[in-house]
């Protein structure tokens, strides 16, 4: 058999199929959820926001307005955004964690789809804390012999990036930890894309 002939009769070459964006629809599906249920979350994040600041409450007199009880410091002006910083880190630390255990998912699109998610949360906690805790209207503060209460107001903005770095910060660190280059994922623990695995078979 001539060098021709032999080259003519090779099988043809299997056409290749690049699978770098296997799975990218699911992921970016679990990224739309992930940003979701994180907006959501910062409900009860500003709920417990306005539980944990202190306010102070004073009486309206005819010159102004008196403390009721003990006057309060000027540290109490500043607990607002405290108490607002912690419950979103911990908020971070929680969801950072809970992203990462999402296996089959792991990726960029999720860790993209936290921050989001972290900033929607941030958001949504703090215009909520305002809307439910306003502080006293001009009303009020005319109404002589009434009652009022400082209301809820977030000062350094900066704080809304708080819940973010450190959820992502948590994801970053624990994918350290781990020595594969799929970041562990489920669906590639050394398993052949579906369509490989079919054109593996012997011919019949």
């Amino acid at each position: 058999m001539s060098e021709t002939e032999a080259y003519l009769e090779r099988p043809a070459a299997r056409p290749v199929r690049w699978t770098g964006l296997h799975g990218a629809r699911e992921d970016l599906r679990s990224g739309v959820l992930t940003v979701l249920v994180l907006a959501l979350a910062g409900l009860p994040v500003g709920l417990l926001w306005l539980w944990l600041a202190p306010r102070a409450s004073f009486r309206v007199t005819a010159t102004g307005v008196e403390p009721i009880g003990a006057t309060p410091s000027s540290e109490l002006f500043m607990a607002d955004d405290g108490v607002y910083l912690l419950v979103l880190a911990g908020l971070g630390l929680l969801a950072g964690l809970a992203v990462w255990l999402l296996r089959r998912h792991r990726g960029v699109v999720v860790l993209v789809a936290l921050a989001a998610g972290m900033i929607a949360a941030a958001l949504v906690a703090w215009q909520l804390g305002q809307l439910l805790a306003p502080g006293p209207s001009h009303a009020e503060l005319a109404d002589v012999g009434g009652a009022v209460t400082t209301g809820l107001h977030l000062g350094a903005t900066a704080a809304v990036a708080v819940g973010p770095f450190a959820a992502v910060l948590v994801y970053l660190v624990a994918s350290t930890l781990t020595s594969r280059d799929d970041l562990g994922r489920a669906d590639r623990d050394g398993e052949p894309a579906p369509a490989l695995a079919s054109e593996e078979q012997p011919a019949g």
